[in-house]
């Protein structure tokens, strides 16, 4: 069975108006499925028989039909320069298809971007919509178009029992396919894979420790959804696990971690104040998906349950990861707004064109969303009296359970399996 992934759309106008697209994210987010619809010839890089002949003779990788797609490109990272090189002397739009789990070995071997030959895709997990797990009541796409009608949802169905388990069970199609009462231990068995590096092609990666890996993940799981400096997660490594940790070290395997596009931090947003406010740079811990924090934790659903605290920075999280998918199917993304008055937003989605929403994401119940609703009035003031930016085009509180409805203030609350792009 294949889901229809949003991504599908990008990767379909990047073909027609680029010679080569690199569709890139992480290990069974569906990369290489996706883009076999669209392809019509194809390489697999995938075995160490495949890799050794592809080194030999990388030119040769390239012959086929096309859209040709080759597969973990990056094992062979001279194949980039081959791609760019065929572009030059013979361009068409749609040539080549590249997908890859990490970047290369030795990011030198890339001799050249490929900015206007090669057009970066970024793929995630799937989101709620894409499994069939959203009701898809409120689009995203409307709110942004003033165009949203609907009527209010009481959602009744829709648990804490239920977000708990689909945080912990994570948006990767093989546990998405998987019969619920065996979903977590496929993601389980996926999140161990991660670490397997012993027949790597990638030198970078065999010398890692697969240990110290999952103690740097575990203390970045203790931060999810803060602005913790990176002095504040080696302390944590250090007195949690009784290691010594350098800058240094710390900061190697954190490449790694962004090179599998495991961690997936988003930035901060800075809208032009003219105040004397200062707007906090700092990015917010987030991991690609929330499935990996979890399990980086030995978390499961009841656990999440029993500490509403860390549930909520956890679902933060989690609603991250839709919004960001959300986002990109609309040529938009995700930023984060703090400033040192102490106000912040969760999350800022903001398009090309220049519009935006703000959206503060909470488990649920009266209390929070009167709580994110006051903060987004706020932020909406401010931005208003001292800046350049335009009125946000909505407001959300993005709850994980409850009702879906518009507040007499205007201000919409969505659960997030109500929410579709």
């Amino acid at each position: 069975m294949y889901f229809t992934r949003l991504i599908e759309k990008e990767i379909d106008r990047k073909l027609k108006s680029s010679g080569a697209v690199l569709v890139a994210g992480p290990k069974f987010c569906g990369k290489t499925t996706t883009c076999m619809l669209y392809q019509k010839s194809f390489a697999k890089l995938n075995t160490k028989q495949a890799i050794a002949l592809a080194k030999l003779n990388p030119k040769s990788v390239l012959a086929g039909e096309k859209p040709r797609l080759i597969d973990e490109w990056q094992t062979v990272p001279d194949i980039w320069n081959q791609v760019k090189e065929d572009l030059d002397e013979h361009y068409e739009f749609g040539k080549y298809i590249l997908t890859g789990s990490s970047t290369p070995a030795d990011k030198a071997d890339v001799h050249h971007s490929g900015a206007g030959r090669i057009t970066p895709v970024r793929m995630r997990p799937m989101t709620l919509w894409e499994s069939q797990e959203s009701k898809g009541t409120v689009s995203l796409e409307e709110l942004f178009s003033g165009e949203l009608d609907f009527a209010p949802d009481a959602n009744a169905d829709f648990t804490l029992d239920d977000v708990a388990f689909l945080m912990c069970r994570g948006g990767w199609p093989i546990s998405v396919l998987a019969g619920r009462e065996i979903a977590l231990e496929v993601t389980k068995n996926y999140y161990n894979s991660l670490f397997l590096f012993e027949d790597s092609d990638n030198e970078r990666f065999r010398n890692k420790k697969p240990e110290v890996l999952r103690m740097i993940l575990r203390s970045y799981a203790r931060h999810i959804s803060t602005e913790s400096a990176a002095s504040t997660i080696i302390e944590d490594v250090k007195q949690s696990n009784e290691r010594a940790m350098d800058a240094k070290t710390f900061d190697d395997y954190m490449e790694a971690l962004r090179d599998l596009f495991i961690i997936d931090d988003i930035a901060a947003w800075n809208p032009n104040i003219r105040s004397k406010t200062t707007i906090r740079t700092s990015p917010t811990r987030h991991f690609v998906d929330t499935s990996i924090a979890c399990r980086a934790l030995s978390i499961g659903p009841d656990d999440l349950k029993r500490d509403l605290e860390s549930f909520g920075l956890f679902f933060e999280d989690f609603a991250v990861r839709d919004l960001s998918v959300y986002a990109g199917s609309l040529g938009g993304e995700v930023r984060h707004y703090r400033d040192n008055a102490g106000l912040e937003c969760d999350a800022v989605v903001h398009l090309e064109d220049g519009r935006w929403g703000a959206v503060e994401i909470k488990l649920g119940g009266d209390k929070l969303i009167d709580e994110g609703a006051s903060s987004l009035r706020i932020l909406e003031r401010k931005i208003r009296e001292k800046s350049d930016e335009k009125a946000p085009s909505f407001l959300m509180v993005l709850t994980a359970v409850g009702a879906a409805y518009r507040r007499k203030d205007g201000i919409y609350v969505v659960p997030i399996n109500t929410l579709r792009p």
